[in-house]
């Protein structure tokens, strides 16, 4: 088909290119409209009085001094709220978040009163002088602890009804569990007791924060004939229909329109300001603006913190035969969407290795902290930080080299995992085998002398992909031959606005420059489940892929009515000049995908489709440890991934570079610090994230594969590149000194005090 540009896009000229992110000259300009830079006529800023007790109920709350400031036009709780939306509670799994503090407060900084004024700084005075007064009860903060505590964060349970595996707990009470998640293959403890050998080990993760720098921020416009939400999601779609719920209205009603992102990495999924913002603008009559600090945002949702326990059994040669797997996932007071962190992680517990004889648990469960929910890698750098440290000290006290030990129990193409579902399209052999080459793990190495040692290390991991959830996309050709894509994937960063026009103009032959992406608004843009677990590409590409086909065909089919070969030049325009008599109509593709899933057996989670690709990544990393003062520099970091075929080779590179970096903070430093539920390092002084100097060298290494499913070959690529940083460091470090931590962060102080303790040199208050 014709192209509407003299400089004609060849065919296969669109994919594969490193084409310039299609928004980037609005955003290096500071041309780019954010939600939390927005205003509307009328607009009221709202301010929040939150919870300083862990866990209590609310006795009463004194908003009279908080009223008498002047230009405060309304100071609202839960009562308030109610005499709006009856039933003020939301989220995706269970509805059991309120929309402000009812009744009990769950976590210190929960949001219990809100102040409202024109002016953002006359709300934030007044919000200062609201005080609460609450009856004391005693929380639980640690997952294990939760698990058996008496101390239960919710009275009963309230499942939304979305995930079939969460109807069983529907009104249960006496329990701090969300979700107990089990998987079971073979006889797992038939297998121990004929193993050679047993190792077991217990890891844990601490509680870090997305840190996008965009915070969180909506405007809600309440009318009696509909409703327009701002917001910074990553998930419209669903935003919308939570919305619809809460109103009892049809989602015709709502609106949702999201201006650009400034990252979310997880933190801006399903429900988390529109609820409150909503509210408040039905009380106020006028547009209310939601926006956090960066301090609120330690308030608003985290990473899940983990405790991992793995046991393993191996023959006399070094084969696992079993692994038993229980996985603690530290939700925080409400469930958000860890459930399915617990469920869709936990699954691939057991790591990329062929074992025939499988136990996994993994709980969600409450406790009295910040939510925890979505965060870039949806649980899986959690596990590999424990399975790869397990396995390279299982290898260690095998004195097998850590790559052989791998080699012999990887899980290779053609083979089951341990949930049934076969391995295909996941290089986990050319993965090894490119890391191992760059690394020259074959060489000697030098582990340094005096107090400076160095060491090397490695890991490999395995995810699957959220399924199954569906993507619709939507082609607009115009009379001019101009074409306009519409989708509802929220592009915070990632590239994916240009990745889908891509596919748009490799399809129709065009170039990519010259297709519009529609900015996401549920008026105009269909559905699509949301931009998270890696699933955007994939899902979301192949509706687009499907789109424009459909527009190709119709395109082809309107060259014949016209009288034209369908594979002729004659530009788009004229062909609609010559079907209507002028330049006008259009031409409309649509494009829907849902992959096909097999939901895991009741009891054994096994399941022969359960997900609709593998991710696979490796990383290895070489460091330095100062032995007198503990501190790590990570000198060299190599990242090898399986990605299929890259859309954007330029924009596969920096994704691999954001994501190694970030997991290179959670890996070194970063650790939010609770002190009776009270975080007590909520700021960028005291909350350090990684800066350049803390970057070391990367090497980032594509494999050369192809998707067989995938939309021109391709898989996602946002996440990977975070699953293996972790514990790729800590095997370096145990390689340079000697000593396995087996719980993050590794920042100096906890380097030092382990060489001390294998010195048998304690620190002095020990």
């Amino acid at each position: 088909m014709a192209t509407t540009t003299q400089d004609a896009a060849k065919v296969g000229a669109q994919v594969g290119r490193s084409v310039q992110r299609l928004e980037s000259r609005e955003k290096v300009t500071g041309r780019a409209e954010y939600t939390h830079t927005m205003r509307l006529p009328n607009m009221l800023h709202a301010k929040m009085f939150r919870s300083t007790v862990a866990h209590g109920r609310i006795k009463s709350i004194d908003t009279s001094a908080a009223k008498k400031v002047p230009g405060v036009l309304h100071v609202i709780t839960i009562d308030d709220v109610m005499k709006v939306i009856p039933n003020p509670y939301y989220g995706p799994a269970f509805h059991d978040q309120p929309i402000l503090a009812h009744e009990k407060v769950r976590f210190v900084g929960e949001p219990v009163a809100v102040v409202l004024a024109a002016d953002p700084h006359v709300a934030e005075e007044a919000a200062q002088l609201i005080t609460a007064e609450y009856e004391e009860l005693p929380p639980v903060f640690d997952e294990v602890d939760a698990l058996t505590s008496k101390v239960y964060v919710h009275d009963e349970l309230k499942p939304a009804g979305t995930f079939a595996d969460l109807k069983h707990l529907k009104d249960a009470k006496n329990t701090n569990m969300a979700l107990d998640y089990r998987l079971r293959k073979g006889d797992v403890d038939k297998a121990f007791a004929g193993a050679a050998h047993v190792f077991e080990h217990e890891f844990k993760t601490q509680k870090v924060l997305h840190l996008s720098f965009e915070p969180h921020a909506t405007i809600a416009d309440y009318r009696d004939t509909g409703v327009t939400l701002y917001t910074a999601s990553q998930g419209p779609s669903f935003v919308r229909t939570e919305i619809a719920r809460l109103l009892g209205w049809p989602e015709n009603k709502v609106r949702i329109k999201v201006p650009f992102l400034g990252s979310g990495y997880g933190s801006k999924l399903y429900i988390k300001l529109e609820a409150l913002a909503l509210a408040l603008s039905m009380i106020a009559r006028r547009p209310v603006k939601v926006a956090l600090t960066f301090e609120e945002m330690f308030y608003q949702i985290t990473k899940h913190p983990c405790t991992f326990r793995i046991k393993s059994g191996l023959d006399k040669d070094g084969r696992i035969v079993a692994r038993k797997c229980e996985v603690f996932w530290n939700g925080g007071a409400y469930a958000d969407i860890g459930p399915r962190v617990t469920q869709k992680s936990g699954l691939t517990a057991t790591g990329p290795y062929e074992i025939d004889n499988v136990s996994i648990d993994s709980y969600a469960l409450y406790t009295n902290v910040t939510p925890a929910g979505a965060l870039r890698g949806f649980g899986v750098p959690q596990l590999v930080w424990a399975y790869e440290g397990h396995t390279d000290m299982i290898a260690r006290a095998l004195k097998m080299d850590p790559v052989a030990f791998r080699r012999k129990n990887l899980l290779r193409e053609g083979r089951p995992h341990a949930t049934g579902t076969i391995l295909k399209d996941a290089a986990t052999e050319k993965v090894l085998d490119k890391l191992v080459e760059r690394m020259n793990w074959s060489q000697p190495f030098d582990n340094g002398s005096g107090t400076v040692k160095r060491g090397r290390g490695l890991g490999i991991a395995i995810k699957a992909v959220i399924t199954p959830t569906t993507s619709v996309a939507i082609v607009n050709v115009s009379g001019d031959g101009s074409v306009t894509l519409y989708c509802g994937t929220s592009d915070m960063g990632q590239g994916s606005d240009t990745a889908m026009a891509q596919m748009v103009g490799e399809v129709l032959n065009i170039p990519t420059e010259s297709v519009r992406v529609t900015p996401r608004d549920t008026d105009v843009t269909p559905y699509d489940m949301g931009t998270l677990g890696s699933r955007s590409l994939f899902h979301m590409g192949h509706a687009v892929q499907r789109a424009a086909e459909h527009a190709r065909d119709q395109l082809k089919a309107l060259a014949r009515e016209v009288g034209e070969p369908e594979n002729s030049n004659t530009p788009i325009r004229e062909l609609f000049v010559k079907r209507y008599g002028m330049q006008a109509g259009n031409v409309i593709g649509t494009g829907v995908f849902k992959p096909d899933y097999v939901p895991p057996a009741p009891g054994t989670g096994l399941s022969d489709n359960v997900t609709a690709f593998w991710m696979i990544s490796g990383a290895g990393a070489e460091v330095e440890v100062d032995t007198e003062t503990g501190h790590v520099k990570v000198t060299r970091l190599v990242n090898v991934l399986d990605i299929g075929k890259a859309i954007n080779p330029q924009v596969v590179e920096s994704q691999i570079s954001g994501a190694a970096s970030m997991q290179i903070g959670f890996t070194m430093f970063e650790k939010m610090h609770l002190d009776g539920g009270q975080v007590t390092n909520a700021s960028l002084a005291d909350y350090k994230i990684p800066g350049f100097h803390d970057i070391p060298p990367m090497e980032n290494i594509t494999v050369d594969t192809y998707q067989s499913n995938g939309p021109f070959g391709a898989k996602g690529v946002g996440e990977v590149a975070t699953f293996c940083v972790s514990p790729a460091i800590a095997n370096a470090i145990d390689d340079a000194v000697g000593v396995r931590l087996m719980e993050l962060p590794l920042n100096p102080e906890t380097v030092f005090r382990a060489i001390r303790a294998k010195a048998g040199q304690p620190l002095g208050d020990e």
